[in-house]
């Protein structure tokens, strides 16, 4: 797209990149400032009038007009005037004038007349980062049919949107936009987002791919999955195959693996890493509770040796680990740890919990492995499940494969709780503690607070330290947290914390989590948060405390089980994130799609972007 100077420096200002976008930027309202010979009360019109006299009092001008358009006399009201005001109206001249004309008792009136030069036209107001007057001009001599051709965009949508920028009389008579300009809109938002995250996607070639998977060589995972002590689930080998084709291309895979809490996503995780061998595999994970457990599982579940005789050497890095040379190694598993060592090429690299990790540090993992151009492979995972409209647009600069099932069904029943449950709750805690089983309650603050009417942390823990024995605390400033943590796992009866025990840890006895002020968190966060319990089919509860007398978020919650359709809830409770600029909590990047409704248009925009 080719720009002149002065349209770049405007679409600077407008923080937009292309023609497209600037349709989007439609007006707030429209003028009249054609001619009529009709008064039409309650309406801002425009009349063709001389004025007869004007009188000034200490806040406000009123002026008489004569509208020669209506052959009617107008009183004229300007309130607190500005001094360029007055230069408008000259005793005996003739003007055009605009305004709000109302009539009461045979008393006509116009407030807050103003002199108008462009007579004859509909007139769009926009409400920019550009002066209306300018971004009116900029809107006319720029936004054509040619431009928005040029874009690939749909010559129905074209002509839909420009009907808002170039109005008739049927635009300024309809009171709401009709299902198909809206259609339209939404379609042209859609189009212009995932074209510029397609255009954010980079192709490098890849450091090794193997051509092994597809003959059924070595490689191949299925022999490995025979070894299990359990079956796999039909997603779980779905999305291990879309990883398999991915590891075949000469392209390095850029793939996202989107599972719900306890979908089984090590599995997948472990899965790669053997398809991977003979090459290396590396795994970056959050914490060192977490990168500890999945060097357990992968010890456990990775064969010990291969037809060829040789077994898959893996390794631990965290900060305690002595420096060691990782190059005798095939499958590296560490925390950011890793960041910090001198690493030996690695033709896969995997981080879990993506999102708890900086680009930066991502990036610089991918960078620490590659070799001049070539990339190594490249899968990120997460378990916030996210609505399937999501993934699917952010197919456009990502692959993704999502995980809707788990395992085994977990048996959790969610309540909402208030004051007057504490017996009946205290009753439920006792009674589990003395089943050997463990409890969390998850308090909003740490410290003290004017503000919110919940306890704190430091305000709570004395009651639980007296009334039951092994009470563990901690919080995310915690330096302690990780070995607070596995102490409880081997000896504890509560865990009392604050968030900070959202992801990670793997709790077999964990049967119940109270979350204090539940209303305070966002849906996937208590969904996140309920996950913990019932990990090996244990019977699981999750009482949700609040002051709120009722709360349809909450009430909607514990009816549902499903991480994606929690997303889904979430959507409905809290407007959608913003994919570009990489934060999905909050803010709202679409002022026209709803990613819970729009799967249908998502599919077309694809479809003529030849995404899929």
């Amino acid at each position: 797209m080719n720009l002149t100077k002065e349209q770049a420096d405007k679409f600077k200002k407008l923080s937009i990149n292309s023609w497209s976008e600037l349709a989007l930027m439609i007006p707030h309202a429209y003028e009249d400032f054609r001619l009529h010979d009709k008064l039409q009360i309650h309406t801002s019109q425009l009349i063709d009038a001389t004025v007869e006299s004007l009188y000034r009092s200490a806040n406000s001008i009123q002026i008489t007009f004569y509208a020669h358009n209506f052959g009617h006399t107008l009183t004229g009201v300007l309130f607190r005037p500005k001094p360029y005001m007055l230069h408008q109206f000259q005793v005996g001249e003739r003007n055009y004038f605009y305004g709000m004309v109302e009539c009461k008792a045979g008393q006509c009136s116009i407030t807050m007349p103003r002199k108008v030069t462009t007579v004859g036209e509909i007139t769009p107001k926009y409400k920019t980062a550009l002066r209306t007057d300018v971004m009116q001009r900029f809107v006319q001599n720029n936004l054509t049919r040619e431009n928005l051709k040029a874009e690939a965009l749909d010559e129905e949508m074209i002509e839909e949107i420009l009907k808002l920028h170039f109005p008739t009389d049927a635009m300024l008579k309809s009171k709401e936009l009709s299902p198909k300009t809206v259609y339209a809109l939404k379609y042209v938002e859609l189009f212009s987002h995932m074209k510029l995250l397609a255009g954010t996607r980079r192709y490098f070639k890849a450091l090794a791919s193997l051509p092994s998977l597809v003959e059924g060589g070595n490689g191949n995972y299925t022999e490995w999955a025979a070894t299990l002590p359990f079956k796999l689930t039909n997603e779980q080998i779905d999305t291990i195959e879309e990883i398999k084709k991915d590891l075949t291309k000469d392209v390095a895979a850029k793939r996202m693996v989107v599972g719900d809490v306890g979908s089984g996503k090590t599995m997948v995780i472990l899965a790669s890493a053997v398809m991977m061998f003979p090459h290396r595999s590396i795994l970056m994970a959050p914490t060192t509770i977490l990168a500890n457990q999945l060097f357990e599982e992968a010890l456990k579940f990775i064969p010990p040796s291969t037809k060829e005789g040789r077994h898959i050497k893996i390794a631990l890095v965290t900060n305690k680990t002595k420096k060691i040379d990782l190059s005798e190694f095939d499958f590296i598993i560490g925390t950011h740890a890793l960041l910090y060592r001198e690493l030996p090429h690695a033709e896969l690299v995997m981080v879990d919990e993506q999102h708890r990790f900086g680009t930066q540090q991502r990036n610089l993992l991918e960078k620490l492995v590659s070799s001049g151009k070539e990339k190594p492979h490249y899968l990120q995972f997460s378990a916030t499940p996210i609505p399937r409209t999501q993934a699917m647009i952010e197919t456009a600069h990502i692959d993704v494969s999502m995980i809707t099932s788990t395992p085994f069904k977990k048996d959790i029943t969610s309540r909402v709780i208030h004051k007057s449950d504490f017996k009946d709750l205290l009753q439920h805690i006792k009674s589990e503690v003395d089943k050997n089983n463990q409890v969390l309650l998850v308090y909003p603050l740490v410290e003290q607070s004017e503000v919110l009417e919940y306890q704190s942390i430091t305000e709570a823990r004395s009651y639980w330290e007296k009334s039951f024995e092994n009470v563990y605390v901690t919080h995310g400033k915690d330096k302690e947290k990780e070995e607070v943590l596995l102490q409880f796992r081997e000896k504890g009866s509560i865990l009392i914390a604050t968030t900070v025990v959202e992801v990670g840890i793997s709790l077999p006895r964990l049967s119940t989590v109270v979350i204090v002020g539940a209303e305070r968190l966002g849906l996937s966060t208590l969904h996140q948060l309920r996950g913990r319990v019932s990990r090996t089919g244990l019977k699981g509860y999750c009482f949700l405390y609040t002051n709120q007398n009722s709360s349809d978020r909450l009430e909607q919650f514990v009816e549902t089980i499903s991480g994606f359709d929690i997303a889904n809830l979430d959507l409905k409770f809290r407007k959608s994130g913003d994919l570009l600029k990489g934060s999905n909590q909050s803010g709202n990047q679409f002022k026209w799609v709803d990613i819970g409704e729009d799967e249908e248009i998502v599919q077309k925009v694809k479809k003529d972007l030849k995404i899929i």
